[in-house]
């Protein structure tokens, strides 16, 4: 269903007769949108409402421009407002990579708003790249080795051409079976159709670009979704102090190659490990020592971690994330 609100018309994946009960909305992560949530829509226990948002600028949303400088708000703004707009009294949010980050704003902004929190592989709360141990201290000042900088042009190319090959490791089809999931997982083509629905541009994917003068060269824009989450401008330091404090459960997988404290993604370890070179022995950004630390601050949390798993969880251990989701759901 289409949902049009001030901000702008927001598409919505639903249940055909799963229209009451305690709503459950899931927020998809980066180049990919809310078919990527289909199956655990439909696996949801009876006595709640399914239903998953694309962000803005993937799937069948409104492309309206990511101003990075509000962090993930632009996207978390839309969020609130849809469960505004719906007349929800409340809501469970769930949230996986890119989506991670945006639930946890909203509860930073909102938290009466929310029943509880479901993250799922997230971003870190000190955003992405450019940072160094579990406080997420600034590498550089500007935020340097985070941003649209960072992406692989190639892949961004890609992804413009609506890419459905397997003849370079840079495909979205070759990305997803490398980076989203540890094994393969059905459906394929269907991810990866919804990977395609990403728009491309400097106020989307992956945003525009700015130098810097220290390694490795590149520093946060001001528009687009990697610029969105750079430390500069995300950055949650505060969510212990909010009140109410809705319980939160994370779940993770522990062969997850995108956010990890040595993470594929992350220009800082790609250069310790030679992979870019130059690198004046800047540390790898600890994204998951980061998510635990806000999170023991926080405190009321669990951290769940699947063997044999990657980035999707919900993809790959269907089953077992439905239970650990229904479990934490009925907790709350």
């Amino acid at each position: 269903m289409k949902v049009t609100t001030p901000r702008l018309t927001q598409h919505v994946l639903t249940v055909e007769g799963r229209t009451t009960g305690e709503p459950v909305l899931f927020v998809h992560g980066n180049v990919s949108s809310s078919a990527f949530w289909r199956d655990t829509l439909a696996a949801l226990p009876e006595g709640y409402r399914p239903l998953a948002v694309d962000l803005r600028g993937f799937g069948d949303s409104d492309p309206a421009p990511v101003d990075a400088t509000r962090g993930l708000r632009d996207y978390s703004d839309d969020v609130i407002e849809l469960v505004e707009a719906l007349g929800l009294d409340g809501v469970h949010l769930v949230g996986w990579s890119l989506g991670g980050g945006v639930v946890l704003q909203a509860l930073r902004d909102r938290p009466a708003l929310v029943r509880s929190l479901t993250l799922v592989n997230p971003v870190s709360p000190y955003g992405w790249g450019g940072t160094e141990g579990p406080d997420g201290r600034l590498t550089h000042p500007d935020g340097t080795g985070a941003g649209a900088g960072a992406a692989n042009p190639d892949f961004v190319s890609r992804l413009q051409a609506g890419d459905l090959s397997e003849e370079s490791p840079t495909s979205p089809r070759n990305v997803f079976r490398s980076t989203y999931v540890k094994n393969p997982v059905p459906d394929e083509d269907f991810y990866v159709a919804a990977m395609l629905t990403t728009r491309v541009g400097e106020t989307h994917y992956p945003g525009d670009t700015a130098a810097s003068d220290a390694w490795p060269g590149v520093a946060p824009g001001k528009t687009g979704v990697l610029n969105s989450i750079a430390p500069t401008h995300f950055r949650l330091d505060d969510l212990h102090e909010i009140d109410p404090k809705p319980p939160v459960l994370w779940v993770r997988g522990a062969d997850d190659v995108i956010v990890s404290d040595t993470s594929l993604f992350d220009l800082a370890h790609l250069g310790t490990i030679g992979v870019v070179p130059g690198s004046p022995g800047t540390p790898a950004q600890p994204m998951v020592a980061q998510t635990r630390a806000v999170l023991a601050r926080y405190g009321a949390y669990r951290e769940v971690v699947l063997d044999d798993c990657g980035h999707s969880p919900h993809l790959e251990h269907p089953a077992e994330f439905s239970r650990l989701l229904a479990e934490h759901l009925k907790g709350a």
